[in-house]
């Protein structure tokens, strides 16, 4: 069986060119990067903006397995279905980080005949949009350090500096450190931290911003200090956001590029979903609307996490109205929830499979909470079961959803086909009536609690003393409208990575609350979750390398 990385390298990709034409893209319209990439102008954003919008189409998954539930790899896939039955479709994706593709989890490009290529260029540097926000981020914090070392005329508490720096690598070491050692020289001496550049706030303001003003107006808006009166100082205090946007000036155009079977792809912005808010950008995930009859994008992990924040945060601020939700389960994870070991679920399983399947019911439970048509499809392996498939086709048509199967990873958009039909289907027959799960006018910890209670089937939540203060401290500062973007682990509905299935009698644990003011978001962290992940023991890192030729090898 061929890996990803050698199907990747075998396929025939045509020129970008090709693939913009097939959504009336003029050549003239693309910045080329190589053969295969391209970044999209300015101009063709005037030139569509009174284009009518096709149909978005989110996918999603239930909670992540280390049994795999290849969500990418069925966006993909449906995407190049659709195109297939002659729909004129494209698909809105992230760009992946280098911390999981040298750690454990791998690239993000989809898998097996349902890939978006060049593999090897999207899971490294790309079209340089990471470099570009990790050095905004950096930036930031020299010139904050630096207006300390140059007076302070702020009067910035150096024990209120909440701006942390970025690397866009898995480090543990950098979670916390200290700098300014080695004299006055060298700045004060101060704790401070990393965070993984998935989760910094430029890249949240990146994914969210509609055009260079908005873009700018946001980067002067981040708190990155407060001063000795408790007030915060911004990056536009510090005079920082006219170097940062320049940085960011290509960084913002969305980039194009295609899938194994040529569908257009709109690969643009990466903030994790445990972490950040788990979307691409508004701005790809807009254009893409403009130029296609159908989009398809996903959302990052499982749906308590990803697409709660498509529809709380993206949605909210964009304007965005999704038209179907693709729920992504397999036999597999769903017998894993059951409490099958990982080295047994090839067996078939129909006891551990009714008890695992809970947690796909809660997902279920949870989307329809938005009023959006759901579409359940397995992702299928070769081990499933007829009796297991017909157990669950049969248990989501009892609740109301369509269902299909698929076999993207081993027949390309063939094997979505039936997917995409059953998509098409209901976009045909049955109305969005989408909503948001709570208001802007809930207080905080009621937006908090709702989300928790709701989404997650927690009893309630459990602050912290550290959470309550700054809680009570971004409502007094205006911030108490915003909406929140929960950080918990992906594995599990409840904030304890161990809790499979559907959890119940737990308490959600809110150890700390910060304001993303640029982005436009509240940031909640629950349980032992870290915004800069570490290396396993056995990192991906040591599999991958590069021959004489310049043949990367050991990407997956």
């Amino acid at each position: 069986m061929k890996t990803d990385i050698q199907i990747a390298q075998e396929a025939q990709m045509v020129h970008i060119k090709e693939v913009a034409a097939k959504l009336d893209i003029m050549e003239e319209d693309l910045e080329f990067y190589g053969k295969y990439k391209a970044k999209l102008s300015d101009e063709l954003i005037d030139k569509i903006k009174d284009n009518e919008n096709g149909k978005l189409v989110l996918v999603t998954a239930i909670n992540p397995t280390p049994a795999g539930e290849g969500k990418t790899t069925v966006t993909v896939g449906l995407g190049q279905a659709l195109c297939k039955l002659g729909k004129k479709a494209a698909i809105a994706l992230r760009e992946p980080s280098l911390g999981p593709c040298f750690g454990i989890k791998g690239g993000a490009a989809g898998g097996g005949y349902s890939q978006v290529v060049p593999m090897e260029d999207l899971n490294l540097h790309f079209t340089g949009d990471f470099h570009a926000i990790t050095s905004a981020n950096n930036l930031l914090a020299a010139l904050l350090d630096n207006h300390i070392q140059q007076g302070n005329v702020l009067g910035i508490d150096t024990r209120q500096i909440v701006w942390k720096r970025c690397v866009d690598m898995n480090d543990r070491a950098l979670r916390d450190i200290v700098i300014g050692l080695g004299g006055k020289n060298n700045g004060f001496v101060r704790q401070d931290h990393f965070v993984i550049t998935v989760a910094s706030e430029i890249m949240a303001i990146l994914c969210l911003a509609t055009d260079m003003k908005d873009l700018k107006e946001r980067l002067g808006n981040i708190i990155v200090a407060y001063n000795y009166e408790g007030n915060p100082v911004t990056a536009k205090d510090i005079n920082a956001v006219g170097s940062m946007a320049a940085l960011l000036k290509d960084a913002l155009k969305p980039n194009l590029i295609q899938t194994l079977e040529h569908t257009p792809a709109f690969v643009h912005g990466g903030p994790f979903a445990n972490i950040a808010h788990g979307c691409n950008s508004v701005r790809a995930t807009k254009m893409a609307l403009k130029l296609a009859d159908i989009v398809v994008t996903e959302a990052g992990f499982g749906a308590d996490l990803g697409a709660e924040k498509f529809f709380d945060i993206k949605c909210r601020k964009s304007g965005l109205t999704p038209d179907a939700v693709v729920l992504v389960a397999t036999v597999r994870a769903l017998k894993y929830n059951g409490g099958v070991a990982k080295n047994d679920l090839s067996e078939e399983n129909i006891d551990a499979l009714s008890k695992g399947i809970v947690n796909l019911e809660k997902h279920i439970e949870n989307l329809k909470k938005y009023g959006v048509p759901i579409v359940v499809t397995l992702n299928r392996f070769v081990s499933d079961t007829d009796a297991e498939l017909d157990f669950i086709k049969k248990f989501c048509e009892e609740r109301d959803c369509e269902f299909a199967l698929a076999n993207v990873w081993g027949e390309g958009g063939e094997g979505g086909v039936d997917l995409a039909n059953a998509v098409l289907k209901t976009l045909d027959t049955k109305k969005s009536e989408f909503k948001f799960l709570y208001e802007d006018d809930l207080s905080l910890e009621e937006k908090i609690t709702k989300i928790s209670t709701e989404i997650y089937g927690a009893d309630g939540v459990s602050f912290s003393a550290k959470a309550k203060k700054q809680l009570e401290q971004i409502t007094s500062l205006g911030f108490g409208n915003l909406p929140v973007c929960m950080a918990k682990n992906q594995y599990s509905l409840s904030d304890d990575a161990k809790k499979l299935g559907r959890p119940t009698d737990f308490d959600i644990h809110v150890n700390e609350v910060y304001v993303s003011a640029g982005a436009g978001f509240v940031v909640v962290i629950t349980g032992a979750i870290m915004t800069m992940p570490g290396l396993p023991k056995t990192p991906a890192a040591y599999n991958i390398d590069v021959d004489d030729n310049g043949v990367i090898t050991g990407l997956f």
